[in-house]
């Protein structure tokens, strides 16, 4: 074989071809960026990890809102090790998310590229994978993406733990391990799915250590039961009662028990198409017992999910937590692999040009797809399109944020429930200031704490509709939940303590 297409696994040795590499690793990154409407930091879910990693590094921060903040950040080390790297460092946050973003991205680029090494004959396969994985969608009924446009710890443990893929059918089996921990740390139920898939794999792919791992298996059910039962994931066994689904009723993704039939035929499909695929791959001879053993891991974690449908079912709290739908990622990455794999070098694809085209294809419909979303979508955003940005959104939300963070600490904050999404940043991320109700971020974290959910019904309930809040209502409000500062666009007879743009900022004591 030639240095332009090395043995299987292997990635180029000479200059040249290590220089192309990096290109494409680079062009994949702006490609998957683009595809996403371009890097953005403080918005989607780091409204609960901004405030997270600042709480770690200012114990002062959010003293009115620290127990919602604690109920999910008390399952994760993320912030911790952030914050720590930021002392270590002296790094602002939004650039160390922001280096975080990258690693993570031409990480994930590197992975596919091993992974394509190790299943396909050509080049032109692996730059096919790649282009496919730029195209951002959601996993139907999952409440995740692909990709996305901002630095998430899920995305950094996926992008790790399909590193530890590529180890895997590389045969380096302690450099898997070591991978799939690092995936743990990042996020610890995609790191638990990762060793669950990658497990499987091992024991079908090497029969001899069965025995080991079975025993292995054992000991991590164990430790399992105890941190159930007495450890850290103690007292999440009971039932979500009325109360606390009531607040849930939105997150349909928690629930495929509700499930509309479309969402299975979906997500089921991806089962039948990697089945399928590897069916071929296996006459035609190409499927190696790694690939089996990745098959059937997959397979398994469907199985998985399939059997923990009668707790979620039965609203047990843990059930619920785990998020268990979101495996569907895993399936939608194979799945993906053996399309593309499918389209350019199934053994009726026989000419090199009908690889180029299907490459040239991708990559134009990549670009343009990414453009589009980034540029015509990403201008109706708060603060317009953009391809990177590094801190807040330029626009008088921000300014209104900034000006807050001159407020004392402790200053609580009351604005329209939907300012994260309908504005671009949530006053905890973008002002570190407590706010009396996020609507989408704190039902979200409702999941893991009931105490959360009956405070969020009942801060709903008791604002009502915030398009029709008085004077006398904020001010009850004020003294019932502390608050000292309303954030509106509408006139409201109140002292007044700044302006900017439309949004005046009112005195409540």
């Amino acid at each position: 074989m030639t240095e332009t297409n090395p043995p299987p696994g292997t990635l180029p040795r000479s200059t040249r071809g290590r220089a192309a590499l990096a290109l494409g690793l680079l062009a994949f990154g702006l490609l998957a960026t683009l595809n996403t409407g371009g890097y953005r930091y403080g918005v989607g879910d780091q409204a609960f990890y901004v405030p997270a990693v600042e709480a770690a590094l200012d114990p002062a921060l959010f003293p009115h809102d620290r127990p919602l903040i604690d109920a999910q950040d008390r399952l994760e080390l993320f912030d911790e090790a952030a914050a720590a790297v930021v002392r270590a460092t002296g790094l602002p946050l939004a650039w160390l998310f922001a280096l975080g973003y990258a690693a993570g991205v031409l990480l994930l680029g590197l992975a596919a590229t091993l992974v394509g090494r190790r299943l396909y004959a050509t080049w032109w396969g692996v730059a096919a994978l790649g282009l496919a994985l730029t195209f951002r969608h959601r996993i139907d009924k999952t409440g995740v993406n692909t990709l996305e446009g901002y630095l998430h710890p899920r995305m950094l443990a996926y992008a790790v733990g399909l590193a530890a893929v590529a180890a895997f059918l590389r045969g380096r089996y302690w450099l898997m391990v070591t991978l799939v921990v690092c995936a743990g740390v990042l996020h610890p139920t995609i790191g638990a799915w990762f060793a669950v898939w990658l497990t499987i794999a091992l024991a079908v792919a090497e029969p001899r250590w069965r025995r080991p791992l079975a025993a292995l298996a054992a000991l991590g059910a164990l430790v399992v039961a105890w941190a159930v039962l007495a450890g850290p994931l103690a007292g999440r066994l009971v039932r979500m009662d009325a109360a606390w689904l009531a607040v849930l009723a939105s997150k349909d993704y928690l629930f495929p028990n509700r499930w509309p039939l479309d969402a299975w035929l979906v997500n089921l499909a991806y089962s039948v198409v990697i089945v399928l695929v590897y069916r071929v791959r296996r006459r035609a001879g190409l499927a190696s017992a790694r690939e089996a053993g990745l098959v059937a891991g997959a397979l398994a974690l469907v199985l998985a999910f399939l059997g923990t449908l009668p707790l979620i079912a039965a609203g047990v709290a843990l059930a619920v937590q785990l998020q268990i739908p979101r495996m569907f990622w895993f399936l939608d990455f194979l799945a993906t692999v053996y399309v593309v794999w499918a389209l350019t070098e199934h053994p009726a694809w026989r000419l090199a040009r009908w690889r180029a085209v299907t490459v040239a294809v991708l990559a134009a419909a990549s670009l343009g797809r990414g453009v589009y979303v980034t540029v015509v979508d990403g201008g109706r955003r708060p603060g317009g399109a953009a391809v990177a940005r590094l801190g807040p959104a330029p626009t008088d939300w921000e300014q209104v944020m900034r000006w807050l963070q001159t407020t004392p600490v402790g200053s609580n904050v009351l604005a329209d429930p939907g300012h994260a999404w309908r504005y671009g940043t949530s006053v905890r991320a973008g002002a570190l200031r407590d706010v009396y109700l996020e609507e989408v971020k704190d039902s979200a974290i409702a999941i893991y704490s009931r105490d959360v959910a009956v405070r969020v019904a009942d801060r709903i309930r008791a604002l009502g509709p915030f398009d029709a809040l008085t004077a006398t209502h904020a001010r009850a409000l004020a003294t019932e939940y502390a608050l000292d500062y309303l954030v509106t666009e509408r006139d409201v007879d109140l002292p007044i303590a700044y302006r900017a743009g439309p949004f005046k900022v009112y005195r409540l004591r």
